[in-house]
């Protein structure tokens, strides 16, 4: 299995739509994120039929034998809530033991600093290893949880008080693997994975006015599998093998679509995402720009644009933006003449007689 070939493009699948151009938060684009591979509690499903997911599901084709093993990676983003609090009633030293009381605040200026709320995420991974197809033809299930939790991180003034504090909040999830596999013919199997969300959903989310920005926090965003196999071989779905076509026809796909992401057929990527078989970064490109759809040229040329004071609020306003702007501005010349196009797969032309 080669899960370091997937690595990068799976990482690009997670952090897509992160954050959209112009990167900053008070932007209409980035009120109203997070639209891939969202997997979202029953209680709010039933409430949204049809427009909302509580489950993924992909089937492929592997070709295995008895010394063939299975590995399954469930991967998406948990949202995590920044909240901006300022304290009330506390000298503010730093050496003070006692977490001091606060109200929170829609915006915290601190010296040359601006500090919002925001929607921070964590990666989360649920892996399930050493998993024989031969024995799986009852549907192996199996549970995850994260547990909720809740960071402090202080704010300092010239004087050394506590002048603020950033409150990081993530809920608890909890969701359901199964994994089966089903013989086919002549060593090949149908593999079926599905992932369920099973996190509670409190009431007053469910009541919420804006109720999808109060569920996200329970949800599993940017939800995709990694399949990986050794001694076997996945086959592929876009580019069926001899025989096999009425195999693929017979797969089901919810939410995501499976494609080869490795040249040796050892790892499988469902993405939310569409996707062609062994996908790749372009070699071209500096980093992720998060933008659904990206371009780089265009995306680093208008980020250049942007005017001192929404570089300014596009740096505090995330870490991730922050790299980006600092990556963008410290592109050379050159590396943009490359951004411009590329020729691949080029091939010669044939003479067409009559």
């Amino acid at each position: 299995m080669n899960l370091e070939a997937v690595e990068e493009i799976a990482k690009a699948v997670l952090y897509e739509g992160y954050m959209l151009y112009p990167y900053r938060p008070s932007s209409v684009k980035n009120q109203q994120r997070w639209n891939f591979g969202v997997l979202c509690p029953a209680a709010y499903c039933d409430l949204q039929p049809g427009s909302e997911a509580l489950s993924m599901q992909t089937e492929c084709l592997l070709r295995a034998n008895a010394f063939t093993r299975i590995v399954v990676s469930a991967r998406f983003l948990q949202i995590v809530e920044r909240m901006i609090g300022k304290p009330i009633g506390l000298d503010g030293r730093e050496g003070g033991v006692a977490a001091p009381e606060m109200e929170f605040v829609d915006r915290l200026e601190l010296g040359d600093r601006v500090y919002q709320p925001w929607q921070e995420a964590v990666e989360r991974t649920a892996v399930f290893k050493d998993l024989d197809p031969a024995n799986l033809s009852s549907a192996l299930s199996r549970g995850f949880s994260f547990p909720a939790g809740e960071s402090n991180e202080y704010l300092l003034d010239s004087d050394m008080r506590r002048a603020g504090v950033i409150v990081r909040r993530w809920q608890s999830l909890d969701g359901l693997v199964q994994i089966g596999a089903e013989p086919c013919r002549d060593g090949i199997f149908k593999l079926t994975v599905r992932v369920e969300n099973h996190s509670a959903c409190p009431t007053s989310a469910l009541q919420s006015d804006s109720n999808r920005e109060a569920i996200l926090p329970h949800a599993f965003v940017s939800a995709h599998l990694v399949l990986a196999v050794e001694n076997g071989e996945f086959l592929s779905l876009l580019d069926p093998s001899p025989g096999c076509e009425d195999l693929v026809s017979q797969c089901s796909n919810q939410g995501v679509w499976p494609v080869l992401a490795a040249e040796d057929a050892t790892t499988m990527l469902a993405s939310p995402i569409i996707l062609y078989d062994h996908p790749k970064i372009a070699p071209e490109s500096a980093g992720n720009l998060f933008d659904a759809t990206e371009i780089d040229e265009i995306l680093s040329l208008r980020i250049l644009t942007l005017t001192e004071q929404e570089k300014q609020e596009m740096r505090q306003s995330d870490e991730r933006a922050k790299e980006l702007l600092e990556r963008t501005e410290s592109i050379p010349n050159e590396q943009f003449m490359k951004l411009h196009g590329a020729l691949r797969g080029l091939t010669g032309m044939h003479e067409v007689r009559e």
